[in-house]
């Protein structure tokens, strides 16, 4: 048996070690019916959506592009995969083979979607649907459709990772370091945005459905857009700046990686390399037993710091926090969790109840309140940019005379920096899974 089969049969076992136990506490449901999902119809067309399976499902086996599938567990019998294979000369059916994974599994072929109801239970009245799809679930006689309290266990849960989920990170941020290491030299070379997204899919060898959000892909003024997907085709008539925010999917697990360069040696570049320090010390902040929290407000010290040194603001860094001047520099939050969702599920809850760990007023765009823990993933990603949106606001404040509206003008076009790696925190230590594969 190799190490990828025993870490799945491990990671098979703690799912169903995590079934079993919640099933034990909910007293009218003993089976989970849990549904990839269907392809998803363009209105007024004959065409379909890109196909996203449901985590739920994903988390038990690497079937991530065929619809219709369903899984049924229990948490003690051997799970009971229906798998989707239809008869179709119009389109490409994924066949199954034997794999690492299907002997961990009771299968059970379909060629159309409503014969799984030869497999489904006929009495429904003590399973759960897991699912999207609840017309479809209430279609065929589900009464209990994605019930709060498992929902709330699994998703408690899934930020502990099993060795197999971090195999498949690996695998997924060695995909996208390939991708990134095109995408910087197509930028260095002159490309557009277009260009160095085709550079970057191909050299990750996946397709943009496959990857696990949309790559952000942009020059110049265009980095200070946080989620800037629009992918120029027309060549800049001067590349300054270059801020790729783009990731990868392995079995279902995604990659997700931020760097930012500059074309020349300039002071844009060494600011770079300030955010990016920056980014590596906090990276050393995740530790079993530290606040997330805590650590996005270091966060906002540390930029402070390097505002002053930079003479972008003229104000003492302790000041620049109190008074809110960072986050008009760094609008988001520090981080997340990663796994099976690029923004994992988890990252607010404070127990298997559902409960929730809100965010500080200060800081409503944080992606996870919950305490640091070992075997959890999480991306680092700090920021720093020139919006004008939040520039206008400075200049209209009480706060503008501190502010160097030269240097501003100066950095303005280079658009803003982003430092982006996905971290495994251990009881020893962390695991940069990023920086560990050589993207500096």
């Amino acid at each position: 048996m190799t190490e990828l089969q025993q870490n799945f049969a491990a990671h098979i076992a703690e799912l169903q070690n995590r079934t079993h136990t919640i099933l034990e506490r909910v007293v009218d449901i003993d089976l989970l019916c849990i549904h990839a999902g269907k392809a998803l119809s363009v209105f007024l067309d004959d065409m379909y959506y890109p196909f996203k399976t449901n985590p739920h499902f994903k988390a038990w086996l690497p079937v991530t592009e065929t619809q219709n599938c369903w899984l049924m567990v229990n948490g003690k019998d051997k799970p009971v995969l229906v798998f989707y294979q239809p008869t179709d000369f119009w389109h490409k059916v994924t066949q199954l083979e034997d794999s690492y994974w299907t002997p961990f599994f009771d299968i059970k072929i379909i060629a159309k979607p409503d014969e799984v109801t030869s497999v489904l239970p006929s009495i429904k009245d003590n399973i759960a649907y897991i699912g999207a799809h609840q017309e479809l679930a209430r279609d065929l006689g589900f009464s209990h459709i994605n019930p709060k309290s498992i929902i709330d266990f699994f998703h408690y849960h899934r930020v502990y990772k099993t060795d197999y989920e971090l195999d498949c990170l690996r695998q997924a941020n060695k995909l996208a370091v390939a991708g990134h290491t095109a995408a910087k030299n197509t930028f260095l070379a002159g490309g557009s945005e277009f260009d160095i997204q085709l550079a970057y899919l191909a050299a990750a060898g996946q397709s943009e459905n496959e990857m696990p959000y949309d790559n952000i892909v942009a020059l110049n003024e265009n980095c200070a857009i946080l989620h800037y997907t629009d992918l120029e085709k027309q060549v800049p008539q001067q590349h300054r700046s270059f801020l790729i925010d783009a990731g990868a999917s392995f079995n279902g697990y995604a990659a997700d990686i931020t760097r930012t360069y500059a074309k020349s040696d300039n002071e844009f570049s060494a600011l770079i390399g300030a955010v990016d320090a920056m980014q590596q010390r906090l990276v050393t902040g995740l530790k079993p037993g530290a606040s997330y929290v805590d650590l996005h407000v270091t966060t906002h010290y540390q930029l402070a710091e390097i505002l002053k040194q930079f003479d972008i603001v003229r104000m003492d860094p302790q000041d620049m926090v109190e008074q809110g001047i960072t986050r008009a520099f760094f609008p988001h939050g520090l981080g997340h969790h990663l796994g099976l969702q690029v923004h994992d599920m988890g990252g607010f809850m404070a127990n298997e109840q559902g409960q929730v760990i809100a965010s500080p007023d200060q800081h409503p765009f944080l992606r996870t309140t919950r305490g640091i823990e070992s075997k959890q993933v999480f991306t680092i990603e700090p920021g720093l940019y020139f919006i004008d949106e939040f520039l206008t606001g400075l200049a209209e404040s009480k706060h503008s005379q501190h502010i160097n509206w030269d240097k501003i003008s100066e950095l303005k076009p280079f658009g803003g920096i982003r430092i982006e790696d996905n971290i495994i925190v251990f009881d020893h230590g962390i695991e940069n899974m990023t920086r560990d594969l050589g993207l500096a």
